[in-house]
């Protein structure tokens, strides 16, 4: 089997797509498709490649039964430009490769993430990580963004003099604030970009992060569209129970109280809930 070219990806490779106010995500490259991956799941007994309908199949076999290796046959490459803060979090994942822009080499160009008024809000009361839900009324959600648009004009002058006064670069970047974008190019294969999605489009994840995975997401469902359709189903909406819920859950089928207290109640409940 020769390079695998898929017309739906090769429709968009190299194609810039607009993400918050300054950044992009563009797919530079893609290595394998859905085809690569059921050869890979079938090379142990020489099956070459079935019909579709047997290859969705085998792929949805394959990602219900966490047989993860095929799909790590898949490599997408990735250029991307986001805040540094996003940045610090999307690093996280570690079993990815990139190439960060360097301000030891670079003079860092002045864009900052500027929100939206609609994505100011306060800090949540019963998340300790993250935002409400409800924005903040114009006036203060204004009275915000200015604050945000002064501090990033002071720091980028501070680092302009800095540099004016032939400061190294590499120290003269400090005082640039995470509000500034960066930029990279990020290699993943398919299975822990699975890993990424499953954790970045989760609602509990900050809503700019989630912007750049819903982007990434499309694009490689270009790539991988019946992987990706099992995805969805077998790892974006499943969800996970322990050993107790999962007794809770027999219980309830029976027609009794699930018997859960307390924190493990709570969770229990929270899950069943988006059922």
């Amino acid at each position: 089997m020769g390079r695998c070219v898929v017309a739906a990806a090769e429709e968009i490779l190299d194609k810039e797509v607009r993400v918050l106010d300054c950044g992009f995500v563009r797919l530079v490259d893609y290595m394998g498709d859905d085809k690569r991956i059921v050869q890979a799941a079938r090379v142990s007994y020489g099956g070459g490649t079935k019909s579709m309908r047997q290859d969705a199949g085998l792929i949805d076999y394959l990602l219900r039964n966490e047989h993860t290796s095929p799909f790590e046959q898949v490599v997408l490459t990735f250029h991307a430009k986001m805040p540094i803060f996003v940045a610090r979090q999307w690093v996280r994942h570690r079993t990815a490769r990139l190439n960060e822009i360097s301000g030891r080499y670079s003079v860092m160009s002045d864009e900052f993430y500027f929100p939206a008024p609609e994505d100011i809000a306060e800090q949540s009361e019963d998340n300790k990580q993250g935002r409400s839900n409800e924005s903040m009324e114009p006036v203060r959600a204004n009275a915000v963004r200015d604050v945000i648009r002064r501090v990033n004009e002071f720091s980028y002058n501070g680092y302009e003099k800095l540099l004016d006064v032939k400061t190294a670069r590499e120290l003269a970047r400090i005082v640039l604030p995470v509000s500034l974008y960066t930029e990279w190019y990020w290699q993943i294969d398919l299975h822990n970009l699975f890993h990424f999605l499953k954790l970045r489009l989760n609602e509990h994840a900050q809503r700019e992060i989630r912007a750049y995975a819903k982007v990434i997401r499309e694009m490689g469902a270009k790539v991988c569209p019946l992987a990706f359709k099992s995805f969805d189903k077998h790892i974006l909406s499943a969800l996970r129970f322990s050993k107790n819920e999962v007794e809770g859950l027999k219980r309830m089928l029976r027609g009794d109280q699930h018997e859960l207290k307390g924190k493990e109640r709570e969770r229990f409940e929270a899950k069943i809930g988006e059922m």
